[in-house]
């Protein structure tokens, strides 16, 4: 039996210190491989006029997810948008799914049929549809987990290791709602309006990803880099720092708090800031760009998709995030998002 007293533990290093150990193990060129670990989408030539993507994410019950509190075809609808969003993400279009399910014995048939229902009309609105499988047994928790094919135009490729210094930093629509959402399935004793209870809870249980905005960003030739918000701001915004070998700050103030989730932050006794910065599976789109060309992204955006977008910081030539406050101090820091095995901000 192998000895691994030796190694620490998975929970010891964190998730994207793991991935980084796993990407070493592995071969650093391939055939055919444009990018390979280490952004939101591995990119592959595949001799044709465009670019094969690939993701996949999965859902875990007790993880991701509770039984008692999601429906099985907002799950269904969940697990086909987080797939799609880092479609978006990389300025590309989803094309076909193939779809893992490790369930227990005893689940209804009833619910396999409505997650399939989910994952299917979350498909059909992306233009994608579900192509293949596999079945397994599990002895209690439900696990899925999706692969998603895409295409893209070599030349409309967006990554998030190609931020450039002085770049605006840039996200569409509102951040923190999800994890506002999710704390009312939590607490469900909030008090909160309906309209905004409504709200959080559809933002967390049945994301919409923002396919139209990402093919717009990327076929304006004005983005220099792209990442959907899964894990939070700063650990996206880390993401593309990392992998673009620049820093960042981010001026709070630029960060739009919604009034919903103000009102459930007031509520649950929490800081709708840290919810904004950290909370993620707000599947917005984060983006940089000249700073000549934010106004013109953002009346571009609004005009054609509905959606706003609001700068929210900037790519600086060191390494690290920082905040910039309200009364204008800063915070340089300690700060991270979400890691699946080292815990959040």
């Amino acid at each position: 039996m192998e000895d691994f007293k030796s190694k620490p533990l998975v929970g010891q290093i964190g998730e994207f210190a793991l991935i980084d150990r796993i990407a070493a193990m592995l071969p650093q060129r391939s055939a055919g491989v444009v990018k390979g670990i280490g952004d939101d989408v591995a990119v592959l030539d595949a001799s044709g006029p465009q670019y094969l993507i690939a993701t996949c994410d999965s859902q875990v019950e007790g993880v991701h997810f509770v039984r008692e509190v999601i429906t099985a075809y907002q799950l269904g609808r969940r697990l086909a948008a987080i797939n799609i969003s880092d479609i978006a993400a990389a300025g590309g279009e989803p094309r076909w799914a193939l779809v893992s399910l490790a369930i227990p014995q005893d689940i209804e048939v009833g619910f396999v049929e409505e997650l399939y229902r989910g994952m299917g009309e979350q498909m059909a609105l992306a233009g994608a549809s579900i192509v293949g499988g596999n079945l397994s047994r599990m002895k209690s928790s439900l696990v899925l987990d999706l692969t998603l094919l895409g295409l893209v135009s070599p030349g409309h490729l967006m990554l998030r290791s190609t931020a450039q210094s002085g770049d605006a930093v840039i996200l569409t629509g509102s951040v923190g709602e999800s994890r506002a959402g999710l704390e009312l399935t939590r607490r469900p004793e909030l008090l909160l309006d309906s309209s905004a209870k409504n709200r959080l809870l559809d933002r967390h249980l049945c994301p919409q990803p923002r396919l139209s905005q990402g093919l717009l960003l990327a076929q304006s030739g004005l983005v220099t880099s792209m990442i959907d918000i899964s894990d939070g701001v700063i650990s996206d915004l880390l993401h593309v720092c990392n992998s673009s070998g620049k820093g960042a700050e981010i001026d709070v103030s630029g960060l739009y708090l919604s009034p919903a989730l103000c009102q459930a932050a007031l509520a649950a006794g929490a800081d709708p800031l840290q919810w904004a910065l950290s909370g993620g599976e707000d599947y917005e789109l984060m983006f940089t760009t000249a700073p000549k060309a934010v106004q013109d992204i953002q009346k571009m955006l609004f005009e054609k998709t509905g959606v706003s977008c609001s700068q929210i910081g900037t790519i600086t030539p060191g390494g690290g995030v920082s905040l910039r406050l309200a009364d204008g101090s800063r915070i340089t820091a300690g700060l991270k998002g979400w890691d699946h095995f080292g815990g959040g901000m």
